[in-house]
């Protein structure tokens, strides 16, 4: 059963990135996106309502999610400079395999961040 999930730790502050705003899009073959759903991470960092693609919704292509790394920054009390170093973390990614699960996490600070594809 396919699934697309996402998880956000803060690694400045050493906890989950509960508050941050995430949009999941569909990339089109021409390059514009579609917004798929808005979402509020948890406490744990994660998405509320589970996965962000159930196996009903699960499809073969192009993918975005960001990640308004900058604006939850903010919300903690971080001093940031204007503009951001990272502002909003853009992560295109491809589903090959609609029936695969496809985990998503993101490791992030004011000034890095980094991602694979996790399990």
């Amino acid at each position: 059963m396919g699934r697309l999930s996402t998880h956000v730790l803060d690694t400045a502050h050493g906890c989950p990135a509960a508050g941050m705003k995430v949009t999941l899009q569909r990339v089109a073959a021409d390059g514009s996106a579609q917004t798929v759903r808005q979402i509020e991470l948890n406490a744990d960092g994660r998405n509320p309502d589970g996965p962000l693609l159930d196996a009903a919704s699960m499809a073969v292509g192009r993918w975005r999610l960001l990640f308004e790394v900058a604006p939850y920054f903010r919300g903690r009390g971080v001093a940031l400079p204007e503009p951001p170093f990272v502002d909003t973390v853009q992560l295109d990614f491809g589903i090959a395999d609609a029936g695969g699960h496809y985990h998503v996490p993101l490791l992030v600070s004011p000034w890095s961040w980094s991602t694979y594809r996790g399990s």
